[in-house]
């Protein structure tokens, strides 16, 4: 279809593979249509010392697995400054352990299954290598006790002691798991949220607007947040760089994108 010459335009969300076929595509069309891509995600989370402690938990267990995870710009990797590192651990381990995993018909569940038995068969796998590879999970499976093998129900989980070596913090999960890394500095952090392939969001945690600013300014990300995460303002451009792809939609910047721009040079007089 896109090689027809037909297509004018050409809007993907999906896998990075699968926007990389689109894009060889569109190498190949004779009208060299335009594309808007949103592909991939690892979307980090930086907890400075200054934060709202409570709220941040609260909101970044939020922001990780509401959907169960599912979520282009879910949080699936978290820095925390060493001064308050050991309490938002703590405070993260007792509000996952507060979810209840069942049916999403059932009132009382909180976290519902991931799209497929596979699914959960991949995160368990980023999981499991994790662990192999030296990290430290905090979530003991028995707590869910609807979480089956072979089916789409996945305990959630939370791993400390984790690296960029992991997959579990460099490759998309996309389901209700996530790493914590303390960190020592603001420096630290930007570093390791730059370390990444793709680009989506970056949240920010901190009562420091000026900081928050200095900070985002310096991350290599389509969307910076502060304290919130998992969030689209149909005013504000929604946009990624690197693997996560390229174009924008909503905003005046996302109609922008669905047009050409035409100059007319019109000559009136001509004595």
């Amino acid at each position: 279809m896109i090689r027809s010459g037909l297509v004018d335009q050409v809007g993907f969300t999906g896998s990075t593979a699968g926007g990389r076929n689109i894009m060889a595509s569109v190498a190949g069309a004779p009208n060299f249509p335009a594309t808007c891509l949103e592909l991939g995600g690892k979307d980090p989370a930086y907890v400075r010392p200054d934060v709202n402690l409570a709220f941040a938990v609260e909101n970044i267990v939020d922001g990780g697995f509401f959907n169960s995870g599912q979520s282009c710009c879910a949080m699936e990797r978290v820095y925390v400054h060493e001064a308050v590192y050991d309490r938002f651990v703590e405070g993260v381990v007792a509000t996952v352990n507060a979810y209840k995993l069942g049916s999403p018909t059932d009132p009382e569940t909180t976290l519902g299954p991931v799209v497929r038995a596979s699914a959960a068969d991949f995160i368990q796998g980023q999981i499991d290598e994790a662990v192999r590879q030296g990290a430290k999970a905090l979530i003991d499976p028995k707590h869910f006790p609807a979480a089956k093998s072979g089916t789409p129900y996945l305990a959630p989980q939370v791993l400390v002691d984790v690296d960029h070596s992991m997959r579990v913090m460099t490759e998309e999960t996309f389901g209700p798991a996530f790493g914590i890394m303390k960190v020592k500095s603001d420096e630290e952090a930007i570093r390791l949220m730059n370390d990444s392939e793709f680009g989506l969001t970056a949240a920010i945690w901190t009562e420091d607007l000026e900081a928050a600013e200095a900070i985002g300014d310096r991350i290599d990300t389509g969307t910076v947040f502060m304290n919130r995460c998992d969030y689209v303002d149909p005013a504000l451009a929604w946009t990624g760089v690197k693997a996560t792809g390229r174009g924008a939609s909503l905003s005046e910047v996302g109609y922008e994108q669905l047009t050409r721009p035409k100059s007319f040079h019109l000559r009136t007089k001509t004595d």
